[in-house]
């Protein structure tokens, strides 16, 4: 079982070292990579077009704190875990715009891994000058998906599910996103980056730590019991 981290410190998988990032992102030093999952810009927009009045504001607020982290850390690469973009119908010219106006002003190179929201969207992804792979990819030992890997024979970081822990403190309840680490399928799920995104509420099991993100800290709860 892996350890609660302390406020600033790597988290440690193998040889592998990953900085989790309370802007529900991770960074990983040694391969100058910056990686979020779940970004769903255009998510609002894709409402506006069935008629529900949503700002799109949304879509400023997650590119400025993604544009952030690259002044922050300045990655080589920027790794999507899939769902760059929500749909077709949001796929709008101000939409697209909004992304590569961010990648000329951040210069960073941007990796997609097709996820459910964008697969279908691959001809036009070809448009936004980001490299997009159809299945899961290997760099130094470590797995990126956008699903779950169910192989578990190497450190697999992932998105798709959008973790969420529960926490019941006295007569208070919270939910907060959380990155799920699963110590027997060698599996980390990074919670949703975009900030109009629903959540999924995990369970614990034995082995698996809820990395959740709380006023700009990342604190480890460790499942209880054998």
């Amino acid at each position: 079982m892996l350890p609660p981290i302390a406020a600033g410190e790597p988290l440690i998988v193998g040889q592998t070292q990953l900085l989790l990032l309370p802007e529900r992102a991770i960074y990983i030093e040694d391969l100058g990579a910056l990686l979020v999952s779940d970004v769903h810009l255009g998510k609002a927009e894709t409402f506006q077009h069935y008629g529900l009045p949503v700002p799109s504001q949304v879509n400023d607020a997650t590119l400025q704190r993604l544009e952030g982290l690259c002044a922050q850390y300045s990655p080589e690469h920027l790794w999507i875990l899939g769902d760059l973009f929500h749909g077709m119908e949001g796929l709008t010219d101000e939409v697209m715009d909004a992304w590569l106006r961010f990648l000329h002003r951040t210069q960073v190179s941007a990796h997609l891994i097709l996820g459910n929201h964008d697969r279908r969207l691959q001809a036009t992804l070809s448009q936004l000058s980001v490299e997009c792979f159809v299945e899961a990819v290997a760099v130094a030992g470590v797995l990126f998906s956008h699903e779950p890997d169910l192989d578990g024979s190497c450190l697999n970081i992932c998105g798709h599910i959008h973790p969420c822990w529960r926490l019941s403190l006295g007569g208070d309840r919270l939910r907060l996103p959380c990155f799920h680490w699963q110590a027997r399928q060698q599996r980390l799920t990074l919670p949703a980056f975009g900030e109009f995104t629903g959540g999924h509420d995990i369970a614990l099991a034995a082995g698996e730590v809820a990395y959740v993100v709380a006023e700009g800290a990342v604190v480890g709860f460790a499942a209880t019991g054998r």
